[in-house]
């Protein structure tokens, strides 16, 4: 047997070890063999879902010094300061896989690496924050809750903490909305118009349909993803129309009604033409968020240069 021949069969038995952990539901680790594919899907996901944290910061910390009281900026505070959390946890995880943070963040602010189509929508009003933290991190939970049983150990650790985080969250946002729906007719108004703005973008959070998503099958296959979109969408809207019922509230959309046969509720079609054109870096906010990240980046280069100064010194001291 040639170099080569044994270096295709070394790779088959490493190939074959990794099909037989992900079928027994055991986690790959870092320094685990896996194969190409599988390290690119979690380095863009990951990387993905990353940024989505750092930006989603911005449409809320937008509205910190104009909360209605003290109590609703402590709150949005403490909520602003654990996305930023998020995002440490899920570039470190990224690392792991063998690229740097350096390198996707650069990759985000130069437009090739995605976040959420959510964050590209703007906040115009108080009611945007409740409705934010009810259905936005309604949906984030959904589909987070799954990722801690993802197949690879760092990622799905990392989500663990996040899902305790972006409970509460949803929890916050949920109470603010119902204070509103409590309130004067103003107020109801204007929650009523936030539910409206935010309801479809929300249903896309969770992707294209099943039958259009170009990563939804391989990853799952590999058990990063346990459930399609659709099936997230479907938990998703389930979960949340008793809510919308409760605060007597709407959805912007006729065609919501309980299906009992199916045990479900039945919803209208999703604009994805619209989902497509905030992808493609053409949705109501796109140009502002990078902006926005891509100046803090520029004017925060004294903070690392200082930080990384201080780390070579210390290493040159305990050397």
């Amino acid at each position: 047997m040639n170099h080569q021949e044994a270096s295709m069969t070394t790779d088959a038995q490493f190939q074959q070890h990794f099909d037989d952990k992900i079928a027994a539901d055991i986690s790959i680790e870092a320094k685990d063999w896996m194969p190409d594919a599988y390290r690119r899907n979690l380095i863009r996901q990951i990387g993905q879902h990353a940024h989505s944290e750092v930006v989603g910061m911005l449409p809320e910390a937008n509205w910190l010094t104009r909360a209605p009281s003290l109590r609703r900026k402590a709150v949005l505070l403490a909520k602003v300061q654990d996305e930023a959390g998020h995002g440490l946890y899920l570039y470190s995880a990224a690392e792991t896989l063998g690229c740097t943070r350096q390198d996707i963040y650069q990759k985000m602010l130069a437009g090739q690496m995605k976040y959420s189509s959510i964050f590209n929508y703007p906040t115009l009003n108080w009611a945007d924050i409740g409705v934010i933290g009810w259905l936005v991190d309604g949906a984030a939970i959904v589909n987070q809750v799954a990722l801690c049983r993802a197949s690879y150990g760092p990622y799905a650790r990392a989500m663990v903490k996040i899902c305790k985080e972006e409970s509460f969250h949803q929890r916050q946002g949920y109470e603010a909305v119902m204070v509103m729906a409590q309130g004067s007719e103003a107020q109801k108004a204007m929650l009523q118009d936030a539910i409206n703005r935010f309801w479809w973008p929300a249903l896309m959070m969770f992707g294209p349909s099943d039958s259009d998503s170009p990563h939804s099958a391989q990853s799952m296959a590999w058990k990063i993803k346990r459930h399609s979109n659709d099936e997230l969408r479907q938990k998703f809207i389930d979960n949340t129309v008793p809510q919308l019922d409760a605060l007597g509230m709407t959805a912007p959309d006729a065609d919501l009604a309980w299906d009992g046969a199916s045990g479900h509720y039945r919803f209208g079609e999703i604009d994805w033409a619209e989902l497509n054109e905030v992808i493609q870096g053409r949705g109501q906010c796109n140009h502002e968020r990078l902006q926005a990240k891509r100046k803090a980046w520029d004017e925060g280069s004294w903070v690392r240069d200082g930080a990384m100064a201080h780390a070579s010194k210390r290493a040159a001291n305990a050397a």
